[in-house]
């Protein structure tokens, strides 16, 4: 077939539809979307658990910072000792996964085939499959890896990656409670009302990725921070009239 023949051929349905899917893989979705919506919620808690119990605006603006500290690296750390600690044992399995094609290559043929043929596979393609992909040692390991354990060896989570982006969402979730208090606010609305503005917009971008109705992703995390703040600030104002 000529290169003109081939380029005249018309393109797969799929392709001419634009037909395209998201990373479900969520690599770097679900620490930001969690870190920010943490970072918004708890700091928005932990502020009006403060004013609630008559606290001052430094008191406030002191414990709004202290909270985007602690909790930003609370969070950085958490996932990266988790990502690293997942990304380990998946490399502890490849290592022995490894050293089984070296030790029984045919025993692991046998397995491959015998997966693909669970599948529907003819049995005698499926065992043709199963050798073609076992000639390269790597390759053979990548498709182990694939069936057995269900991750990519060329694709693992990075911990680093994990840690800043977690810092990083918490950091400017927990922020913008506080915002209003460091531009000079002496009352706790406007920073109530950031936040809460905060939470439907980072709900409502979320749902451009997850597929969800922008105002329905929105308003369940407005209702989510709006609960948790008034139950904070419920108990900020009983158990400061019990202290004082």
């Amino acid at each position: 077939m000529s290169v003109a023949t081939r380029t005249e051929q018309p393109a797969h349905v799929a392709h001419r539809d634009n037909h395209t899917h998201r990373d479900v893989n969520g690599g770097w979705l679900r620490p930001a979307v969690f870190g920010a919506m943490d970072g918004l919620v708890s700091n928005l808690a932990l502020l009006t658990g403060v004013a609630g119990g008559a606290a001052d605006r430094n008191t406030i603006v002191l414990t709004g910072l202290a909270g985007l500290a602690a909790g930003a690296f609370s969070m950085a750390a958490g996932e990266y000792t988790s990502v690293a600690s997942q990304r380990e044992l998946v490399l502890a399995e490849l290592d022995v996964e490894r050293a089984e094609l070296r030790r029984h290559p045919q025993d692991e043929l046998d397995e491959l085939a015998a997966v693909y043929e669970a599948r529907g596979v003819e049995p005698r393609l499926a065992r043709e499959v199963a050798a073609q992909l076992s000639r390269d040692p790597e390759r053979a390991l990548e498709v182990h890896a694939r069936e057995e354990l269900g991750v990519d060896p060329d694709d693992l989570p990075s911990p680093l990656v994990a840690a800043v982006s977690s810092f990083g969402a918490f950091a400017l979730g927990a922020l913008l409670p506080v915002l209003p208090y460091l531009l000079g606010a002496a009352a706790l609305w406007p920073a109530l009302v950031v936040a809460l503005v905060g939470l439907f917009v980072c709900g409502a971008l979320v749902a451009r990725v997850t597929a969800r109705t922008w105002w329905f992703s929105g308003l369940r995390q407005l209702a989510l921070g709006g609960a948790a703040a008034g139950v904070t600030y419920g108990l900020g104002a009983l158990f400061g009239t019990a202290v004082g």
